[in-house]
């Protein structure tokens, strides 16, 4: 794996001590494997916390989010609708609970064990949005605080892409603060997700 950091290595940590608006677009092109699957980033985004009204941590420390707390490098697990797991690398100082939501990725190895977790869709879809990445890499509730440097879910960081290919614009499916700039994703990359903005619900 030429030109990658070993997973593991003393500066992941480091690596992901950083804000979280200079994280984020750093992990594209990052490989998170778990087990015989490994994905390949090329969309994500950033929540910032207590200063981001779309963070899950914007109301403060709960339970479900006290992963988010803690130091970098961990994992952070919700499920959403019912149906669906979403993975977020936690990042930034200790105590600011900001995160990077991995929205898509391409399925760069195990890719049957993959299709077999997720039993429809092209390749391209496999990792093509944050509960089908999740899903292709068998990562759920147990998962949460999962550590990223040793535990059996490992981050490897791609030296950084050129910025010529990083692309930016609005988070997706967002109410609060939909319109900041903070999702990522690698240009012409065909797994990245279609871009959906929040609809308000009217009572009828």
């Amino acid at each position: 794996m030429s030109g990658k950091r070993v997973p593991g290595s003393p500066d992941l940590r480091a690596f992901l001590e950083r804000p979280v608006l200079e994280v984020a677009p750093a992990l594209l092109g990052s490989v998170v494997r778990h087990g015989e699957v490994a994905v390949r980033l090329t969309e994500v985004e950033a929540y910032a916390g207590p200063d981001d009204p779309g963070s899950h941590a914007y109301r403060g420390r709960t339970e479900r989010t006290a992963v988010m707390f803690g130091p970098p490098g961990h994992l952070y697990v919700y499920f959403t609708y019912g149906m669906h797991h979403c993975a977020n690398v936690v990042c930034g100082p200790e105590g600011t609970a900001s995160a990077v939501l991995l929205r898509a990725g391409e399925v760069v190895e195990g890719v049957d064990l993959a299709r077999a977790r997720r039993a429809r869709g092209g390749d391209r879809d496999l990792a093509r949005g944050p509960a089908r990445l999740a899903q292709a890499l068998g990562i759920d509730l147990g998962h949460r605080g999962a550590d990223l440097v040793d535990g059996p879910i490992r981050l490897v960081l791609a030296d950084p892409a050129d910025l010529d290919h990083v692309m930016t614009g609005p988070r997706v499916g967002l109410r609060g603060a939909p319109d900041r700039p903070w999702r990522f994703w690698l240009r012409d990359e065909p797994t990245v997700s279609a871009y959906r903005p929040a609809k308000v619900i009217t009572p009828r």
